[in-house]
Parts: C-alpha cells; structure tokens; sequence
C-alpha cells in the first residue's frame, strides 16, 4: 500500500549545498531541491541571490512523510547542523542569503519552529540567543541545475571538502539512527 502522506518543509541554514546534503540522508525525506525564499525578486537567479539584492535566502525545500520523520524532528536536525545565533552568517559566507530561516508550510509548522526554539534555547547548546526567522512561505524557486546535488557531485570541489563534508560527517555521526539505510 502506497503512503502519500507528505508534507513540506523550506529551510535556510546558509549554503544550501551543506543542507542539501545532510536532508538527503535522513529517513522519511523524500526529495530535497535547493532554492530561494524570501525574496522579492521573481526568478531570481544564483549571481542575482548572492548580489543581496532580491532579498532571497538560499534554501532548500524538502518533501518528508510525516509517518516517518516528524517536523519537530527535522527542526532538531536543523538546528544541530547550522549555526542559528549568527544573524545572516554561516562560518565564512557572509549575507542575507545565508541566514537562518524557517519558512513555515501552516499555523502548527510555525507552532513547532517556535517550540524548537525555545527547547533549544533552554538547552543552553549555544552561547547566544537564536536569531532563526520565523517566516511564512510565500514563494519557492528552484536554483539552478547545477547546485541540485552538488555535495553528491562534487565532493572533491575545496567548499566542499572543507565545509561541506565536515558537517556531513557531524551530522551522520550524531543522527545515526535517523539515517536512510
């Protein structure tokens, strides 16, 4: 029997390609494509995002089935591979395009963005407060056909051997049980 229960989550959590590549491995997502949000510009293309001119994040959107991965269980996956106390940085990329972001799919998708925080917040985990925004979706564009999977790609290319598999490597280390076999 075929399970169409799936939702939609749009994340920004700096690079999309270190995003792309941990949701890729994780049980119950489906499909991860790397985009932008959270602009104003229609189409925006990756040298217009990277310009700071349209307002968009780099992120990616993922389709997941809540049967097998909740929201609240994303979020933590979110917020343990990315920096949310850096107000629209990620290590050495530097913008508004890379800023932490939820874009959140419905009024309980913002309820647990804002309840995750909090937990976060009271674990103590990081030394300053969360600036993630909190953000209704409004738009999706697809970035181009060559950031789709580039991790997967490209991994001897220096970003990502530097940062990118790092990260993949932390995460895959600490969510092993929630990794796709």
């Amino acid at each position: 029997m075929e399970n169409n229960n799936v939702e939609t989550a749009t994340l920004g959590a700096g690079c999309f390609w270190c995003v792309e590549a941990v949701f890729d491995d994780l049980k119950g997502v489906q499909d991860v494509v790397s985009g932008y949000s959270g602009g104003h510009t229609e189409n925006p293309t990756y040298q217009e995002v990277c310009s700071e001119t349209t307002g968009h994040a780099e992120v990616i959107r993922l389709k997941f089935n809540p049967d097998e991965i909740s929201f609240k269980e994303i979020l933590q996956v979110f917020f343990a591979v990315h920096d949310p106390t850096t107000l629209n940085r990620q290590g050495n990329d530097i913008g508004t395009s890379y800023r932490s972001a939820i874009f959140y799919h419905s009024d309980k998708q913002k309820q647990i963005a804002e309840e995750v925080i909090k937990e976060v917040e009271a674990e103590g985990v990081y030394d300053n407060p969360i600036v993630t925004e909190v953000t209704p979706f409004d738009k999706f564009y697809t970035a181009e056909g060559y950031h789709q999977e580039y991790f997967a790609n490209n991994p001897n290319q220096p970003y990502c051997a530097a940062v990118v598999a790092p990260k993949v490597a932390k995460f895959r280390k600490k969510f092993l049980d929630k990794l796709k076999k």
